[in-house]
């Protein structure tokens, strides 16, 4: 008998039921992100042996510590980066791939970053063929200023404190979208870069991954 994990249909009726029972009761309403995560097979870029719940509600465990992000905390950063089809973005997070490829089908230019050499090889192998993503590896805090500036920023997964230098790769009127880690609790939030500065504002409690490198400093304590 086929293993369920190796028949395309049940991924196919999985994916569906993501996005009707996650994606579409949970504010996500650009019909773009909708529509690109009812097609991206994200079986394709997780781990054979989390194939099966890839699109359950929940963080899949990749390697070296790292995890894939939920599909809703995906799609809500996505969504409130409010992008457009000629944008250039900045993914901080790329992992093994899934979230480049979402937003290759929105946008004009995705530059990919990851800075674990085994996630970036796995996302090379699952991106091969996809034209507009440039798949870049160095440290996740530093963002990649090679490819600057960019029209929005996506940090796939939750940081203490986004970098002044990510900040700075961000086009004047560029949306990042980013989680937040609070005292042990995750959070969504966006914002748009102006000329008087930069802020971001919380959307949504969420569960989210924990990138690394993205400590906020802690002061002198007795």
């Amino acid at each position: 008998m086929m293993n369920k994990s190796a028949d395309p249909s049940s991924f196919e009726t999985m994916r569906r039921a993501m996005v009707s029972s996650q994606l579409r009761t949970s504010a996500v309403d650009d019909t773009r992100v909708i529509e690109a995560m009812a097609v991206v097979p994200r079986e394709r870029y997780v781990p054979a042996g989390v194939r099966d719940v890839c699109y359950r509600d929940t963080q899949l465990a990749l390697c070296g510590g790292r995890f894939q992000n939920t599909p809703l905390a995906t799609g809500r950063l996505i969504n409130e980066a409010w992008l457009k089809k000629s944008d250039k973005v900045l993914l901080i997070g790329a992992a093994s791939g899934y979230t480049a490829a979402v937003l290759a089908l929105i946008v004009d230019k995705v530059v990919a970053l990851e800075e674990d050499e085994a996630l970036a090889g796995a996302a090379g192998a699952a991106l091969t063929g996809i034209g507009n993503v440039e798949l870049v590896t160095g440290p996740l805090n530093a963002g990649w200023n090679g490819g600057a500036p960019y029209n929005a920023i996506i940090v796939d997964g939750a940081v203490e404190k986004l970098p002044p230098e990510i900040i700075a790769q961000a086009a004047p009127g560029a949306r990042i979208s980013t989680g937040l880690v609070d005292r042990g609790v995750t959070r969504l939030a966006a914002g748009s870069k102006t000329e008087g500065g930069f802020g971001l504002f919380d959307f949504a409690d969420s569960d989210c991954c924990i990138l690394p490198g993205f400590a906020a400093p802690h002061g002198f304590r007795f």
